[in-house]
């Protein structure tokens, strides 16, 4: 059984400080067939949506501490903006990043909310 594991930005909606920006980073776990297609189309940047159930989790690490755990588990996965839009957000993504402090992190620009397909 396919298994995929990844994390999901997403901003945080209202006010924001134009010198900072703040996402939640959200981890999600795709069995099967939703797995195997996480492994072909999904990429830094591509914006999806996706419909789960939260799981919570804990087990003890190597220095004995209990660490617990949050997971989205997908059931359903789509692309949430077409390709032509994603190709464009990929180019402008990488001015940004070559704009960017480098710190590791995209500046995301303000206004994003209004192309988003709902609300």
């Amino acid at each position: 059984m396919a298994v995929a594991r990844y994390t999901l930005a997403v901003d945080r909606r209202g006010r924001r400080d134009s010198d900072q920006q703040s996402a939640d980073f959200i981890s999600c776990v795709a069995f099967g067939k939703a797995g195997e297609w996480a492994e072909k189309w999904l990429r830094k940047g591509i914006k999806i949506a996706i419909t789960g159930r939260i799981q919570t989790g804990s087990y003890t690490n190597r220095e004995g501490q209990k660490v617990y755990t949050t997971d989205v588990i997908i059931e359903e996965q789509e692309f949430a903006e077409s390709r032509a839009a994603s190709e464009g957000n990929s180019q402008g993504q990488q001015r940004q990043q070559e704009q960017s402090a480098g710190d590791g992190f995209m500046n995301i620009p303000d206004g994003v909310d209004d192309e988003l397909p709902f609300n």
